[in-house]
Protein backbone atom coordinates (compact mmCIF):
# COMPACT_ATOMS: atom_id res chain seq x y z
CA UNK A 1 0.00 0.00 0.00
CA UNK A 2 1.11 3.73 -0.49
CA UNK A 3 2.04 5.91 2.07
CA UNK A 4 0.75 9.44 2.40
CA UNK A 5 1.43 11.55 -0.82
CA UNK A 6 3.40 14.67 -0.50
CA UNK A 7 4.55 17.37 -3.04
CA UNK A 8 6.57 20.44 -3.32
CA UNK A 9 6.69 23.59 -6.29
CA UNK A 10 9.86 23.67 -8.02
CA UNK A 11 10.30 26.11 -11.55
CA UNK A 12 11.77 24.69 -14.67
CA UNK A 13 13.00 26.90 -17.76
CA UNK A 14 11.01 27.18 -20.93
CA UNK A 15 12.55 29.56 -23.12
CA UNK A 16 13.15 32.82 -21.39
CA UNK A 17 10.58 32.34 -19.11
CA UNK A 18 10.03 30.17 -15.82
CA UNK A 19 7.78 27.13 -15.30
CA UNK A 20 6.36 26.12 -12.30
CA UNK A 21 6.67 22.54 -11.57
CA UNK A 22 4.84 20.19 -8.93
CA UNK A 23 7.07 17.62 -7.36
CA UNK A 24 4.98 14.77 -6.67
CA UNK A 25 6.14 11.36 -4.40
CA UNK A 26 4.62 8.22 -3.29
CA UNK A 27 6.42 5.38 -1.86
CA UNK A 28 5.19 1.50 -1.41
CA UNK A 29 7.03 -1.48 0.52
CA UNK A 30 9.35 -2.78 -2.12
CA UNK A 31 13.78 -2.76 -2.75
CA UNK A 32 14.87 0.74 -1.49
CA UNK A 33 14.97 2.78 -4.99
CA UNK A 34 14.24 6.27 -6.45
CA UNK A 35 12.75 7.07 -9.74
CA UNK A 36 11.94 9.99 -11.08
CA UNK A 37 9.54 10.60 -14.40
CA UNK A 38 8.29 13.29 -16.06
CA UNK A 39 10.54 13.69 -18.92
CA UNK A 40 13.59 14.30 -16.64
CA UNK A 41 16.94 15.04 -18.26
CA UNK A 42 20.29 12.86 -17.37
CA UNK A 43 21.32 15.74 -14.61
CA UNK A 44 18.18 15.26 -13.14
CA UNK A 45 17.72 12.17 -13.13
CA UNK A 46 21.11 11.85 -11.27
CA UNK A 47 19.30 13.77 -8.30
CA UNK A 48 18.29 10.70 -7.03
CA UNK A 49 21.65 9.86 -5.72
CA UNK A 50 22.37 13.22 -4.79
CA UNK A 51 19.22 13.23 -2.42
CA UNK A 52 19.84 10.43 -0.97
CA UNK A 53 23.37 10.93 0.44
CA UNK A 54 22.07 14.63 1.21
CA UNK A 55 19.52 13.69 3.65
CA UNK A 56 21.38 11.03 5.06
CA UNK A 57 24.61 13.24 5.80
CA UNK A 58 22.29 16.33 7.07
CA UNK A 59 20.79 13.59 9.75
CA UNK A 60 17.47 12.98 7.89
CA UNK A 61 16.20 9.87 7.34
CA UNK A 62 15.43 8.64 3.80
CA UNK A 63 11.46 7.38 3.72
CA UNK A 64 11.33 3.54 3.22
CA UNK A 65 10.43 0.95 0.35
CA UNK A 66 10.48 2.67 -3.59
CA UNK A 67 10.45 6.53 -4.30
CA UNK A 68 8.31 7.73 -7.03
CA UNK A 69 8.94 11.38 -7.93
CA UNK A 70 7.14 12.69 -10.76
CA UNK A 71 7.64 16.36 -12.15
CA UNK A 72 4.44 17.48 -13.42
CA UNK A 73 3.75 19.01 -16.08
CA UNK A 74 4.88 15.81 -17.90
CA UNK A 75 5.24 17.08 -21.21
CA UNK A 76 8.11 19.74 -20.68
CA UNK A 77 11.44 18.48 -20.48
CA UNK A 78 13.36 19.52 -17.61
CA UNK A 79 16.66 19.78 -17.16
CA UNK A 80 19.69 20.89 -14.64
CA UNK A 81 20.17 20.07 -10.82
CA UNK A 82 18.17 22.65 -9.39
CA UNK A 83 15.20 20.01 -8.40
CA UNK A 84 17.09 18.48 -6.15
CA UNK A 85 15.97 20.90 -2.78
CA UNK A 86 11.99 20.69 -3.83
CA UNK A 87 12.73 16.44 -4.57
CA UNK A 88 13.89 16.21 -1.12
CA UNK A 89 11.29 18.22 0.68
CA UNK A 90 8.77 16.23 -0.53
CA UNK A 91 10.54 13.07 0.33
CA UNK A 92 11.03 14.11 3.98
CA UNK A 93 7.22 15.01 4.10
CA UNK A 94 6.40 11.71 2.40
CA UNK A 95 7.04 10.33 6.09
CA UNK A 96 6.00 13.47 7.94
CA UNK A 97 9.60 15.02 9.08
CA UNK A 98 8.51 17.71 7.49
CA UNK A 99 4.75 18.68 7.63
CA UNK A 100 3.02 18.34 3.96
CA UNK A 101 0.62 21.22 4.03
CA UNK A 102 3.44 23.80 4.92
CA UNK A 103 5.36 23.31 1.36
CA UNK A 104 2.73 24.49 -0.46
CA UNK A 105 3.82 28.11 0.10
CA UNK A 106 6.81 27.72 -1.39
CA UNK A 107 8.69 27.09 -4.57
CA UNK A 108 12.18 26.01 -3.96
CA UNK A 109 15.40 25.71 -6.04
CA UNK A 110 19.20 24.36 -5.77
CA UNK A 111 21.36 21.81 -6.42
CA UNK A 112 22.71 19.58 -3.45
CA UNK A 113 25.90 18.77 -2.85
CA UNK A 114 26.48 15.34 -1.06
CA UNK A 115 27.15 16.92 2.48
CA UNK A 116 24.05 18.89 2.50
CA UNK A 117 25.10 21.87 1.41
CA UNK A 118 23.17 24.13 -1.45
CA UNK A 119 24.92 25.48 -4.88
CA UNK A 120 23.77 27.99 -7.10
CA UNK A 121 21.16 27.82 -9.85
CA UNK A 122 21.14 29.53 -12.81
CA UNK A 123 18.00 31.62 -13.82
CA UNK A 124 16.82 32.19 -10.48
CA UNK A 125 15.23 36.00 -10.91
CA UNK A 126 13.15 34.72 -14.05
CA UNK A 127 11.99 31.53 -11.76
CA UNK A 128 10.81 33.95 -8.95
CA UNK A 129 8.90 36.10 -11.47
CA UNK A 130 7.13 32.66 -12.29
CA UNK A 131 6.21 32.29 -8.50
CA UNK A 132 5.00 35.48 -8.23
CA UNK A 133 2.94 35.09 -11.24
CA UNK A 134 1.82 31.75 -9.72
CA UNK A 135 0.76 33.48 -6.60
CA UNK A 136 3.34 31.25 -4.87
CA UNK A 137 4.29 34.05 -2.00
CA UNK A 138 7.23 32.22 -0.71
CA UNK A 139 10.74 30.90 -1.95
CA UNK A 140 14.11 29.33 -0.86
CA UNK A 141 17.00 29.60 -2.74
CA UNK A 142 20.51 29.24 -2.41
CA UNK A 143 22.07 31.48 -0.45
CA UNK A 144 24.55 31.99 -2.96
CA UNK A 145 21.60 33.61 -5.03
CA UNK A 146 20.44 35.57 -2.63
CA UNK A 147 21.03 39.16 -4.53
CA UNK A 148 19.39 37.95 -7.16
CA UNK A 149 16.41 36.92 -4.85
CA UNK A 150 16.26 40.39 -3.39
CA UNK A 151 15.40 41.64 -6.71
CA UNK A 152 11.67 40.61 -6.66
CA UNK A 153 10.03 42.48 -3.45
CA UNK A 154 6.82 40.56 -3.84
CA UNK A 155 8.14 36.97 -2.97
CA UNK A 156 9.13 36.58 0.12
CA UNK A 157 12.67 34.82 -0.28
CA UNK A 158 14.64 32.80 1.86
CA UNK A 159 18.32 32.40 1.25
CA UNK A 160 19.68 29.38 2.92
CA UNK A 161 22.79 27.26 2.86
CA UNK A 162 22.16 23.81 3.73
CA UNK A 163 19.51 21.74 3.64
CA UNK A 164 18.65 21.62 7.41
CA UNK A 165 18.82 25.22 7.69
CA UNK A 166 15.86 24.89 4.32
CA UNK A 167 14.28 22.36 6.84
CA UNK A 168 14.22 24.88 9.43
CA UNK A 169 12.27 27.45 7.12
CA UNK A 170 9.62 25.23 6.75
CA UNK A 171 9.21 24.54 9.54
CA UNK A 172 8.67 28.18 10.91
CA UNK A 173 12.04 28.66 12.56
CA UNK A 174 14.34 30.72 9.53
CA UNK A 175 13.49 34.19 9.92
CA UNK A 176 17.34 34.55 10.05
CA UNK A 177 17.83 33.41 6.33
CA UNK A 178 14.76 36.21 5.46
CA UNK A 179 16.52 37.84 2.27
CA UNK A 180 15.90 41.71 2.90
CA UNK A 181 14.44 43.77 -0.38
CA UNK A 182 17.51 46.44 -0.12
CA UNK A 183 18.06 48.47 -3.10
CA UNK A 184 20.73 47.14 -5.36
CA UNK A 185 23.20 49.34 -7.14
CA UNK A 186 22.61 49.94 -10.53
CA UNK A 187 24.49 49.82 -13.46
CA UNK A 188 26.82 52.74 -14.91
CA UNK A 189 24.60 55.28 -16.67
CA UNK A 190 24.22 55.93 -20.31
CA UNK A 191 26.74 58.67 -19.77
CA UNK A 192 29.39 56.75 -18.84
CA UNK A 193 32.11 55.03 -20.90
CA UNK A 194 31.90 55.14 -24.91
CA UNK A 195 30.81 58.95 -26.08
CA UNK A 196 30.77 60.25 -29.46
CA UNK A 197 32.07 63.20 -28.06
CA UNK A 198 35.29 61.35 -28.54
CA UNK A 199 34.81 60.59 -32.08
CA UNK A 200 36.61 63.53 -34.46
CA UNK A 201 34.89 63.94 -38.31
CA UNK A 202 32.64 61.07 -39.58
CA UNK A 203 29.16 63.20 -39.34
CA UNK A 204 27.66 60.91 -42.14
CA UNK A 205 28.03 57.97 -39.86
CA UNK A 206 27.19 59.56 -36.97
CA UNK A 207 23.96 60.99 -37.95
CA UNK A 208 23.05 57.91 -39.53
CA UNK A 209 23.55 55.54 -36.33
CA UNK A 210 21.49 58.75 -34.46
CA UNK A 211 18.62 57.91 -36.82
CA UNK A 212 19.05 53.88 -36.26
CA UNK A 213 18.53 54.73 -32.76
CA UNK A 214 15.56 56.73 -33.04
CA UNK A 215 13.39 54.41 -35.19
CA UNK A 216 15.07 51.18 -34.30
CA UNK A 217 16.60 50.58 -37.53
CA UNK A 218 19.41 48.34 -38.42
CA UNK A 219 22.84 49.76 -40.17
CA UNK A 220 26.24 48.41 -41.86
CA UNK A 221 29.61 50.59 -41.58
CA UNK A 222 31.41 49.92 -45.14
CA UNK A 223 35.34 51.66 -44.80
CA UNK A 224 38.77 51.26 -44.61
CA UNK A 225 40.75 49.59 -41.66
CA UNK A 226 41.06 52.10 -38.99
CA UNK A 227 38.82 54.80 -40.16
CA UNK A 228 36.56 54.60 -36.97
CA UNK A 229 34.04 51.75 -37.81
CA UNK A 230 34.07 49.91 -34.67
CA UNK A 231 34.86 53.13 -32.68
CA UNK A 232 31.30 54.18 -33.95
CA UNK A 233 29.74 51.17 -33.36
CA UNK A 234 30.62 50.57 -29.52
CA UNK A 235 29.28 53.84 -28.95
CA UNK A 236 25.84 53.26 -30.13
CA UNK A 237 24.33 52.34 -26.85
CA UNK A 238 25.21 55.53 -25.39
CA UNK A 239 22.57 57.37 -27.45
CA UNK A 240 19.38 54.67 -26.71
CA UNK A 241 16.92 56.37 -24.69
CA UNK A 242 17.41 54.69 -20.90
CA UNK A 243 15.45 51.13 -20.29
CA UNK A 244 12.21 51.58 -18.52
CA UNK A 245 12.07 49.46 -15.48
CA UNK A 246 9.92 46.53 -17.52
CA UNK A 247 13.30 46.68 -20.00
CA UNK A 248 15.52 46.80 -17.52
CA UNK A 249 13.72 42.99 -15.88
CA UNK A 250 13.72 41.44 -18.98
CA UNK A 251 17.24 41.64 -19.63
CA UNK A 252 17.80 41.07 -16.15
CA UNK A 253 15.67 37.80 -16.91
CA UNK A 254 18.12 36.72 -20.07
CA UNK A 255 21.28 37.88 -18.28
CA UNK A 256 20.38 35.52 -14.96
CA UNK A 257 19.46 32.72 -17.13
CA UNK A 258 22.84 32.80 -19.04
CA UNK A 259 24.76 33.26 -15.85
CA UNK A 260 25.99 36.85 -16.92
CA UNK A 261 25.05 38.32 -13.30
CA UNK A 262 28.22 38.06 -11.93
CA UNK A 263 28.89 37.50 -8.04
CA UNK A 264 26.79 40.12 -7.13
CA UNK A 265 23.51 40.40 -9.12
CA UNK A 266 22.29 43.29 -9.95
CA UNK A 267 18.74 44.99 -11.90
CA UNK A 268 20.83 45.95 -15.14
CA UNK A 269 19.77 49.29 -16.58
CA UNK A 270 22.81 49.70 -19.29
CA UNK A 271 21.44 48.87 -22.70
CA UNK A 272 23.07 45.48 -23.68
CA UNK A 273 25.85 45.48 -26.26
CA UNK A 274 26.87 42.49 -27.89
CA UNK A 275 29.98 41.93 -30.08
CA UNK A 276 30.58 37.93 -30.99
CA UNK A 277 33.72 37.00 -32.85
CA UNK A 278 33.40 36.43 -36.49
CA UNK A 279 33.99 32.74 -35.81
CA UNK A 280 30.99 31.91 -33.54
CA UNK A 281 28.58 29.27 -34.75
CA UNK A 282 24.68 29.35 -35.57
CA UNK A 283 23.99 28.07 -32.62
CA UNK A 284 26.28 30.55 -30.50
CA UNK A 285 24.34 33.37 -32.39
CA UNK A 286 20.77 32.70 -32.48
CA UNK A 287 20.56 29.99 -29.62
CA UNK A 288 20.10 26.27 -29.59
CA UNK A 289 21.80 22.80 -27.95
CA UNK A 290 19.94 19.92 -27.03
CA UNK A 291 18.16 21.85 -24.38
CA UNK A 292 17.76 25.42 -25.82
CA UNK A 293 19.51 28.45 -24.80
CA UNK A 294 19.79 32.16 -25.44
CA UNK A 295 22.12 32.71 -28.08
CA UNK A 296 24.00 36.44 -28.92
CA UNK A 297 20.64 38.03 -30.86
CA UNK A 298 18.43 37.08 -27.26
CA UNK A 299 21.45 38.69 -25.10
CA UNK A 300 21.41 41.71 -26.94
CA UNK A 301 17.98 42.11 -26.95
CA UNK A 302 16.78 45.81 -26.37
CA UNK A 303 20.09 47.03 -27.13
CA UNK A 304 22.94 46.36 -29.56
CA UNK A 305 23.93 43.07 -31.53
CA UNK A 306 27.44 43.95 -33.47
CA UNK A 307 29.22 41.72 -36.35
CA UNK A 308 32.33 43.39 -36.96
CA UNK A 309 33.92 42.47 -40.09
CA UNK A 310 29.95 40.84 -41.15
CA UNK A 311 31.61 39.38 -44.58
CA UNK A 312 34.22 37.17 -42.46
CA UNK A 313 31.03 35.57 -40.89
CA UNK A 314 30.52 31.89 -42.95
CA UNK A 315 27.22 33.35 -44.92
CA UNK A 316 25.69 29.83 -43.49
CA UNK A 317 26.11 31.59 -39.73
CA UNK A 318 24.52 34.69 -41.42
CA UNK A 319 21.91 33.95 -42.65
CA UNK A 320 20.06 32.37 -39.22
CA UNK A 321 19.76 36.22 -38.66
CA UNK A 322 17.05 36.67 -41.09
CA UNK A 323 14.07 35.64 -38.72
CA UNK A 324 14.78 37.73 -35.77
CA UNK A 325 15.88 40.52 -37.61
CA UNK A 326 12.42 40.63 -39.06
CA UNK A 327 10.01 39.14 -36.37
CA UNK A 328 11.96 40.60 -33.17
CA UNK A 329 11.73 36.63 -32.16
CA UNK A 330 14.06 33.50 -32.79
CA UNK A 331 11.92 30.31 -32.66
CA UNK A 332 14.34 27.05 -31.75
CA UNK A 333 12.62 23.75 -32.54
CA UNK A 334 13.86 20.61 -30.69
CA UNK A 335 12.40 17.07 -30.94
CA UNK A 336 11.44 17.82 -26.92
CA UNK A 337 9.66 20.99 -27.88
CA UNK A 338 9.91 24.25 -29.54
CA UNK A 339 10.69 27.53 -27.54
CA UNK A 340 10.87 31.23 -28.46
CA UNK A 341 13.42 33.52 -27.15
CA UNK A 342 13.05 37.47 -27.60
CA UNK A 343 15.57 39.16 -30.00
CA UNK A 344 14.52 42.81 -30.59
CA UNK A 345 17.78 44.46 -31.05
CA UNK A 346 19.54 47.03 -33.12
CA UNK A 347 22.38 45.65 -35.85
CA UNK A 348 25.22 47.43 -36.46
CA UNK A 349 27.56 45.71 -38.75
CA UNK A 350 30.89 46.81 -40.31
CA UNK A 351 33.38 45.57 -43.32
CA UNK A 352 35.32 46.88 -45.24
CA UNK A 353 35.22 47.42 -48.88
CA UNK A 354 37.05 44.62 -50.28
CA UNK A 355 39.24 41.84 -49.37
CA UNK A 356 42.17 44.51 -49.00
CA UNK A 357 40.05 47.06 -47.33
CA UNK A 358 41.47 49.92 -49.60
CA UNK A 359 39.20 50.35 -52.73
CA UNK A 360 38.18 53.62 -53.07
CA UNK A 361 40.74 55.48 -51.08
CA UNK A 362 42.45 58.30 -52.42
CA UNK A 363 46.59 57.17 -52.93
CA UNK A 364 45.89 53.59 -51.53
CA UNK A 365 47.27 50.50 -53.45
CA UNK A 366 44.13 48.40 -53.84
CA UNK A 367 44.66 45.34 -56.22
CA UNK A 368 41.81 43.88 -55.69
CA UNK A 369 40.06 43.43 -59.05
CA UNK A 370 36.05 43.45 -59.79
CA UNK A 371 35.74 39.75 -59.49
CA UNK A 372 37.73 39.76 -56.45
CA UNK A 373 35.29 42.50 -54.68
CA UNK A 374 32.28 40.78 -56.02
CA UNK A 375 33.07 37.52 -54.57
CA UNK A 376 33.97 39.55 -50.83
CA UNK A 377 30.46 41.38 -51.03
CA UNK A 378 28.82 38.38 -51.95
CA UNK A 379 29.85 36.47 -49.03
CA UNK A 380 26.28 38.74 -47.47
CA UNK A 381 22.99 37.69 -49.23
CA UNK A 382 21.07 40.32 -50.70
CA UNK A 383 17.78 39.01 -48.40
CA UNK A 384 19.78 39.59 -45.59
CA UNK A 385 21.17 43.08 -47.07
CA UNK A 386 17.28 43.87 -47.46
CA UNK A 387 16.82 43.95 -43.91
CA UNK A 388 19.17 46.42 -43.16
CA UNK A 389 17.98 49.71 -43.69
CA UNK A 390 20.79 52.18 -43.84
CA UNK A 391 24.00 51.38 -45.26
CA UNK A 392 26.58 54.17 -44.63
CA UNK A 393 30.08 54.91 -46.26
CA UNK A 394 32.88 55.35 -43.69
CA UNK A 395 35.90 57.61 -44.98
CA UNK A 396 39.21 57.87 -43.24
CA UNK A 397 39.20 61.08 -41.41
CA UNK A 398 41.63 63.90 -42.52
CA UNK A 399 44.57 64.85 -40.48
CA UNK A 400 42.66 68.26 -39.81
CA UNK A 401 40.12 67.27 -38.11
CA UNK A 402 42.14 64.68 -35.70
CA UNK A 403 44.33 66.83 -34.80
CA UNK A 404 41.95 69.83 -34.13
CA UNK A 405 40.88 71.20 -31.01
CA UNK A 406 37.09 71.44 -31.77
CA UNK A 407 34.95 69.33 -29.54
CA UNK A 408 32.72 66.89 -31.02
CA UNK A 409 28.37 66.76 -30.05
CA UNK A 410 28.53 64.59 -26.98
CA UNK A 411 25.97 61.42 -26.78
CA UNK A 412 23.63 63.24 -24.39
CA UNK A 413 22.73 66.00 -26.84
CA UNK A 414 22.37 63.39 -29.60
CA UNK A 415 20.19 61.04 -27.05
CA UNK A 416 17.84 63.62 -26.75
CA UNK A 417 17.28 63.95 -29.87
CA UNK A 418 16.47 60.34 -29.94
CA UNK A 419 14.27 60.21 -27.17
CA UNK A 420 12.29 62.88 -28.23
CA UNK A 421 11.73 60.95 -31.98
CA UNK A 422 11.23 57.85 -30.31
CA UNK A 423 8.09 59.50 -27.80
CA UNK A 424 6.56 61.25 -31.01
CA UNK A 425 6.75 57.99 -32.16
CA UNK A 426 4.98 55.78 -29.59
CA UNK A 427 2.53 58.85 -29.12
CA UNK A 428 1.32 58.08 -32.86
CA UNK A 429 1.41 54.06 -33.11
CA UNK A 430 2.99 53.07 -29.57
CA UNK A 431 6.20 51.47 -31.37
CA UNK A 432 9.24 52.70 -32.96
CA UNK A 433 9.15 52.68 -36.98
CA UNK A 434 11.54 49.77 -37.78
CA UNK A 435 8.16 47.73 -36.29
CA UNK A 436 5.53 48.96 -37.64
CA UNK A 437 2.49 47.22 -39.28
CA UNK A 438 2.78 47.44 -43.50
CA UNK A 439 -0.99 49.27 -42.52
CA UNK A 440 0.38 51.78 -40.05
CA UNK A 441 3.51 52.73 -42.22
CA UNK A 442 0.72 53.33 -45.21
CA UNK A 443 -1.01 55.19 -42.88
CA UNK A 444 1.64 57.93 -40.96
CA UNK A 445 4.39 57.76 -44.23
CA UNK A 446 2.26 58.45 -46.73
CA UNK A 447 4.34 59.73 -49.64
CA UNK A 448 2.86 63.07 -51.08
CA UNK A 449 3.62 63.24 -54.87
CA UNK A 450 7.35 64.90 -55.03
CA UNK A 451 8.57 62.22 -52.88
CA UNK A 452 6.24 59.58 -54.62
CA UNK A 453 7.84 60.37 -57.95
CA UNK A 454 11.54 60.46 -56.42
CA UNK A 455 11.05 57.48 -54.76
CA UNK A 456 9.48 55.68 -58.22
CA UNK A 457 12.46 57.03 -60.31
CA UNK A 458 15.29 55.50 -58.01
CA UNK A 459 13.71 51.97 -57.61
CA UNK A 460 13.03 51.45 -60.99
CA UNK A 461 16.67 52.84 -61.93
CA UNK A 462 18.45 51.02 -59.06
CA UNK A 463 15.72 47.64 -59.37
CA UNK A 464 15.00 48.25 -55.71
CA UNK A 465 12.92 45.19 -54.00
CA UNK A 466 9.83 45.50 -52.35
CA UNK A 467 11.92 45.39 -48.75
CA UNK A 468 13.52 47.99 -49.47
CA UNK A 469 10.61 50.18 -50.56
CA UNK A 470 9.45 49.33 -47.23
CA UNK A 471 12.81 50.10 -45.36
CA UNK A 472 13.58 53.26 -47.07
CA UNK A 473 9.85 54.65 -46.39
CA UNK A 474 10.28 53.45 -42.23
CA UNK A 475 13.92 55.67 -41.96
CA UNK A 476 12.62 58.14 -44.03
CA UNK A 477 9.85 58.70 -41.41
CA UNK A 478 12.38 58.80 -38.57
CA UNK A 479 14.28 61.34 -40.28
CA UNK A 480 10.67 63.48 -40.20
CA UNK A 481 10.39 62.81 -36.60
CA UNK A 482 13.74 63.86 -35.67
CA UNK A 483 12.89 67.37 -37.65
CA UNK A 484 9.79 67.31 -35.66
CA UNK A 485 7.11 66.83 -38.82
CA UNK A 486 4.40 65.36 -38.98
CA UNK A 487 4.59 64.35 -42.78
CA UNK A 488 7.21 63.23 -44.53
CA UNK A 489 8.62 65.56 -46.88
CA UNK A 490 11.07 65.04 -50.02
CA UNK A 491 13.77 66.00 -48.04
CA UNK A 492 13.48 63.66 -45.56
CA UNK A 493 12.89 60.91 -48.49
CA UNK A 494 15.90 61.85 -50.50
CA UNK A 495 18.25 62.16 -47.05
CA UNK A 496 16.83 58.34 -46.27
CA UNK A 497 17.76 57.08 -50.16
CA UNK A 498 21.08 58.20 -49.24
CA UNK A 499 22.01 55.26 -47.04
CA UNK A 500 20.35 52.86 -49.34
CA UNK A 501 23.53 52.46 -51.58
CA UNK A 502 26.89 51.01 -50.46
Amino acid sequence: MSQVLSCSFACAMHGVEGLIVRVETDAWASTPAISIIGLPDRSLNESGSRVRSALINSGFMLPAGHLLVNLSPADVRKEGPGFDLPIALALLAQDNQVVPPALADYVMLGELALDGSLRAVAGTLPMLIAAKRANIPKAIVPFANRSEAALIPDVEAYAVPTLADAVAVVLGNGAKFRVGCEATPASADPDDGDDFADVRGQLIAKRALEIAAAGGHNVILVGPPGCGKTMLARRMPSILPPMTQDESLDVTAIYSIAGLLGNAPHIVHRRPFRAPHHTSSRIALVGGGTVPRPGEVTLASRGVLYLDEIAEFPRATLEVLRQPLEDGTVTIARAAGSCTFPARFSLVASMNPCPCGQRGERNADCRCDDAAVERYRSRISGPLLDRIDLHVNVVRVPYGELSGTQHAEGSAAIRARVVAARKRQRARSRTLNAYLRNADLRLHAALEEPSSALLEGVMQRERLSARSFDRIVRVARTIADLAGSDRVARDHLAEALLYRRM
